[in-house]
């Protein structure tokens, strides 16, 4: 061993740095090929060797497989959610323009080459139907996206924006359904064509009720 190996050993920041990188590298792996191949088809033997660490590192760094699989899905919901109200937001406008912006993300989305279905839909639907925690972490990512749906169905003037956001939540899990099946990413133009008269009742209603005002 040299003494720059030993100096890094011994160096708290430099484990730290190494737990991460290797954290980073697990959690990209398990990733992949829990939504490509399946949580249950996935050994961890395959994601160790994905992510070029030892076994004993991913017990180390999530202590099962169990605390592996909610990791990923936490982590994927952030960044998912991040992407996608984002791409509502991106340009402004007001809350039409925001919300008609969701079928060509999601189209955008299905059009790319690892588009492998939503992660916590295919949790859910692989494991025991009455086991609480997948689908607690999806209901959890579900009640962030569709609480800013609701937010600009409001702005729009829905007179029931949950029912509206609701709507357009079951729009999105079908197109997100749809697309994995026949990968087919056109599926966000039909989903988009069924939207549209929800989002256009709504937005005239608001404005012949301005208008009497």
């Amino acid at each position: 061993m040299t003494k720059t190996a030993k100096k890094k050993s011994h160096s708290p920041h430099a484990g730290a740095g190494e737990d991460e990188s290797a954290r980073g590298r697990l959690l990209s792996a398990a990733t992949h090929l829990f939504c490509k191949n399946g949580i249950n088809a996935t050994g961890i033997d395959a994601i160790i060797e994905e992510a070029g660490t030892a076994k004993t590192t991913l017990y180390k760094l999530f202590g099962s497989k169990t605390n592996l699989v909610n990791a990923v899905l936490e982590s994927e919901g952030k960044q998912w959610r991040e992407w996608f109200i984002g791409a509502m937001e991106a340009g402004g406008g007001d809350a039409q323009a925001k919300l008609t912006r969701i079928f060509p993300a999601l189209k955008s989305w299905f059009a790319e080459e690892r588009f492998y279905g939503c992660p916590f839909i295919n949790a859910v639907g692989e494991h025991d139907k009455d086991a609480k925690q997948f689908r607690n972490i999806a209901l959890k990512h579900k009640k962030i996206v569709l609480g800013h749906i609701e937010k600009l169905a409001g702005e729009l003037g829905s007179s029931e924006p949950a029912v509206l956001a609701h709507q357009l939540g079951l729009l999105i899990d079908g197109a997100i359904v749809a697309a994995m099946i026949s990968r087919d990413p056109g599926v966000a133009d039909t989903a988009a064509l069924t939207a549209g008269p929800l989002l256009g009742q709504t937005k005239a209603k608001k404005k012949r009720e301005l208008e009497v005002v």
